[in-house]
């Protein structure tokens, strides 16, 4: 039995018993809620069910609402615990490009066919930094040795996302993914010990996971991988510098299968009015985030899009 398996039959128990109370409770879905978020406490995808839960609470958006971490297995543990709990529309799990990338790259018996999109929120950004006291003050100067000696600069970064910004960053500067040297590191964290030590020469890595650093002077910011410059950060976007990078690390809304179409218009509806609130608004600042709503068909070709586009970098990955 793989990891997988023995992970997602230990939270079908769980699952289960979330649906029947939620059956037990009423039609009034927003009366007792439950976020998933699929990975442990701290990281993205649990800041962003809290800072929901936070927004809705205080503007009586939901009654009673709880925040139920599943971690595991690049977040597919947290997809398939939704995908069992057929009808329940009391629950709600934030999802993104890297629970796509982790579908992909685990070739996970779970996907977001096996769930009901709701809306897609916000989006972050990766930066590409190293230790302050490298030789390397641009990205040219790095993309140089890469290009010269792709297993020379090993890199690493928090998640399955940083390294989909690894693998088209290196495909925009004309080295072969399938050559790169990637340590993946459980969290940002672990990835700034890695430059720091000197194990890893540069590293992808969200924005917010190395402000503090950068802010600090322990790394230097090489380039963003966003469309456009943030306000936050002095430093020039990757397109600019010449690499077509613009992989996007979206935040967005799904709920169990199965649900009605009222229910359905009912969380996306939720979700519309969470995002008007003021705490929300504060989030997204706080978090520096990009907002992106979408819902209804666009959400779903978004969601298909997305899939082929890192479903064609794994494979240029040779993973």
């Amino acid at each position: 039995m793989t990891v997988w398996a023995i992970c997602a039959v230990a939270v079908v128990g769980v699952a289960t018993a979330f649906s029947v109370q939620a059956a037990d409770e009423g039609e009034d879905i927003r009366a007792n809620m439950t976020f998933l978020a699929p990975a442990g406490p701290g990281g993205g995808w649990d800041t962003f069910m809290r800072e929901m839960q936070q927004a809705d609470t205080v503007n009586g958006l939901v009654g009673n609402v709880q925040v139920v971490n599943v971690p595991g297995a690049a977040g597919t543990i947290g997809l398939g615990r939704i995908s069992t709990m057929e009808g329940d529309a009391s629950a709600i799990m934030v999802t993104g490009a890297g629970l796509v990338a982790g579908v992909e790259q685990l070739n996970a018996p779970v996907s977001h066919d096996d769930v009901t999109p709701i809306a897609r929120v916000v989006e972050e950004y990766d930066v590409v930094v190293v230790p302050a006291d490298s030789p390397y003050d641009t990205m040219d100067d790095l993309v140089a040795d890469w290009q010269e000696d792709p297993r020379s600069i090993v890199w690493t970064g928090g998640g399955s996302f940083d390294q989909l910004v690894v693998s088209e960053l290196a495909i925009a500067a004309d080295v072969d993914p399938a050559s790169v040297a990637y340590l993946p590191n459980s969290g940002g964290g672990e990835a700034t010990q890695a430059l720091i030590t000197g194990t890893v020469q540069a590293a992808s890595s969200g924005y917010q996971d190395v402000a503090d650093q950068i802010d600090a002077g322990r790394l230097k910011a090489l380039g963003l991988a966003a469309p456009e410059r943030m306000e936050e950060l002095d430093t020039p976007t990757l397109i600019e510098q010449g690499y077509q990078v613009d992989l996007a690390n979206w935040r967005a809304i799904v709920a169990p299968p199965g649900i009605t179409d009222e229910e359905r218009e009912d969380l996306t509806a939720l979700v519309r009015e969470t995002v008007e609130t003021p705490e929300w608004q504060s989030a997204v600042d706080r978090n520096s985030w990009t907002e992106v709503y979408l819902d209804g068909p666009e959400l779903e070709e978004f969601l298909n899009t997305e899939r082929t586009r890192i479903a064609n970098l794994y494979e240029e990955m040779g993973m």
